[in-house]
């Protein structure tokens, strides 16, 4: 036998170590960060980050939840920083405040690796008070919408058209991390910019969504463009397409075909939506897009789009059609193809066609040039090409939504 003394000591030093050693649950609600978060320490984006000033954007929102006190507290951090966020790469991208550093403008990377310093703060945030798994879904949603501009999306009154546009992140960066995507670009410079069109102004709002499977069948585009799409004059969506032209996308596919996403996740079957039921294999544009074609809209040549490949009526096995599909065949790719591109024109356009506003509201998909660097270049971020061929299709995405507009608006 030992004596109590003895007893109470060893008690002691295990009620140390059991205090010292976190427990499974506090664990469970502290998860690692992400296929997508862990890319961001690689020399790359840390110079993107370094060369536009955005590099203190992380530790400041850190500072941020460090001086929370409660969940409460930290749902409005997120909201205000997550929008700080989206607001200065808008600025920095139309000229306004200061650059940040030598790397160009009109750059969409910054806000990419911006965010996913800041997500992966909320990802291993271990506050003081307790933050359930659910609390912390929620904030990482919170953040992923308002520094997207999803919670931005705001029209004056009487005496402007509107109009919506979106773009996405960079992605297939395990390809190449250096990686640009020309939409989010083009998001960033026309936010909140009126265009002029032939019946008058038209005030441009714009969002960036996740290149990421499971957000898409999580409702983020329905959830982000329901409240607006019936109040819009005309609405796009846009990604990066083909090397060197832009596509107008004629037929939209319900099928998803597996490619990677920034997660390094693939999905492959028909793509998820409310009341499958009554979901149709195809959706199709209502952009004026002979108009479009028609336009000297820029340097890149722009085509009516309209091959995709589906599973004919009574058949078994893919065929690539030219022209469209034919009658009661079976989606395996839009004009878009079956990636989130052509996933999110065809929600975009089933929406638009649930909630009646098929004959009513120009809307559909726009594919802008793969962007490319300069020849020669394998390892720098940058170079005078690079920026050149980025400035060229934001410029040609403006004057296609300039032209559509003027189609629409006449009609």
């Amino acid at each position: 036998m030992t004596s109590p003394r003895v007893r109470i000591g060893v008690l002691g030093i295990v009620l140390l170590a059991g205090a010292l050693v976190p427990t499974a649950a506090h664990a469970a609600t502290t998860p690692s960060p992400t296929v997508e978060e862990q890319r961001l320490d690689q020399p790359v984006p840390q110079e993107i980050l370094r060369r536009s000033g955005f590099d203190t954007v992380a530790p400041g929102f850190a500072r941020a939840l460090e001086h929370t006190h409660s969940y409460a507290q930290a749902r409005q951090a997120v909201a205000r920083q997550g929008a700080a966020l989206w607001r200065r790469a808008v600025d920095r991208a139309q000229g306004r405040g200061p650059a940040g550093g030598d790397l160009s403008r009109d750059d969409d990377r910054p806000l990419y690796w911006a965010r996913l310093g800041m997500t992966r703060q909320v990802r291993t945030w271990a506050p003081g008070f307790a933050v359930g798994e659910r609390q912390r879904a929620a904030l990482l949603d919170l953040l992923e919408r308002t520094s997207r501009g999803q919670t931005d999306i705001r029209y004056p009154g009487k005496g402007l058209r509107r109009i919506l546009v979106t773009g996405f992140d960079p992605f297939t960066l395990d390809r190449d991390i250096r990686i640009s995507n020309p939409s989010g670009a083009s998001a960033l410079a026309l936010d909140g910019t009126v265009i002029e069109t032939d019946e008058g102004p038209a005030r441009v709002e714009t969002a960036v969504f996740p290149v990421r499977w499971d957000d898409f069948a999580a409702g983020t585009v329905e959830r982000t463009l329901r409240p607006y799409l019936p109040k819009v004059d005309l609405f796009t969506t846009v990604s990066q397409g083909r090397v060197g032209r832009f596509d107008v996308e004629r037929t939209n596919g319900a099928w998803r075909g597996g490619f990677p996403d920034n997660e390094n996740v693939s999905r492959t079957g028909t793509v998820p939506v409310a009341d499958p039921a009554s979901q149709p294999q195809w959706t199709t544009t209502t952009l004026p897009y002979a108009a479009i074609v028609a336009a000297d809209t820029g340097r890149f040549p722009v085509y009516d789009h309209t091959e995709v490949t589906e599973i004919p009526s009574g058949g078994t096995d893919p065929v690539v059609r030219a022209d469209g599909p034919t009658a009661g065949s079976t989606a395996r790719a839009g004009g878009g193809g079956n990636y989130l591109s052509n996933e999110i024109a065809y929600r975009a356009t089933l929406l638009r066609d649930r909630l009646g506003l098929h004959d009513t509201l120009p809307g559909g998909h726009v594919h802008t040039p793969v962007l490319q660097f300069g020849a020669g270049n394998t390892t720098q971020v940058t170079d005078p090409e690079f920026v050149r061929n980025r400035v060229d299709i934001i410029d040609q995405v403006r004057a296609i939504v300039t032209v559509a507009a003027d189609a629409s608006f006449r009609d």
